[in-house]
């Protein structure tokens, strides 16, 4: 259970402690969302297929692929977009909080904060399965752990595939929070609605390289 609500903690939110880890009526506090991490922490992932966004993606779950073509391929924007992934800048432009927003590295518990469309906020607990950092190729893939609203497994990569730098994203899922599975329909829209935030945000942390390369 999540410890009791801090001094400082909105008073609507007392009422989801002990409850659930995921819904919040108004945005948790700093020290309410290090309780959801310090809980998740001691637990396992919701989902037994840890690792297959790495090869084939399990049956059983919505499968997700998007890619995004940056540009030509040079190191200097390879280095600026894995930074990005390193330091959850995809996350966090799209409009997520990310704690404890440490670098990305294997076996770190996190929690990402976000407002749903129609009020209140939601932290999904989740833990980096695997980190890739090799030339010309770099990223990493999160799990969700029970304190989230899904379960599966989202992997991020930026890749040099000829004289292109391409974003990739590759995920399976399904719900597991009784809000995900009563309001299926909004979920996907925020699911997707994320998603393309994601890429937006990697455009945004290349296109500076970009200029200062100009001529």
């Amino acid at each position: 259970m999540v410890p009791n609500a801090t001094a400082g903690e909105p008073a609507g939110n007392r009422w989801l402690h002990g409850r659930s880890r995921v819904l919040w009526l108004r945005r948790p506090g700093p020290e309410s969302v290090a309780a959801v991490v310090a809980d998740q922490s001691a637990r396992g992932f919701s989902y037994r297929e840890v690792g297959a966004t790495a090869g084939r993606l399990p049956a059983g779950y919505r499968h997700d692929q998007w890619s995004a073509d940056l540009g030509p391929f040079s190191p200097e924007a390879f280095d600026a977009a894995a930074e990005t992934l390193r330091s959850w800048g995809v996350q966090e432009g799209a409009g997520l909080s990310v704690f404890p927003g440490e670098t990305v590295r294997t076996g770190a518990t996190f929690a990402l904060v976000f407002r749903l469309p129609f009020g209140g906020y939601v932290t999904a607990a989740g833990r980096i399965v695997w980190v890739t950092d090799d030339p010309g190729r770099s990223g990493f893939a999160y799990g969700t752990l029970p304190g989230h609203p899904e379960r599966g497994e989202e992997a991020f990569m930026i890749s040099r595939q000829g004289d292109r730098l391409v974003f990739d994203i590759r995920a399976f899922s399904r719900p597991s929070h009784w809000l995900a599975r009563a309001g299926a329909p909004v979920t996907r829209i925020v699911q997707l609605r994320v998603t393309r935030r994601y890429l937006t945000a990697m455009r945004g942390a290349v296109t500076p390289q970009r200029r200062s390369q100009a001529p």
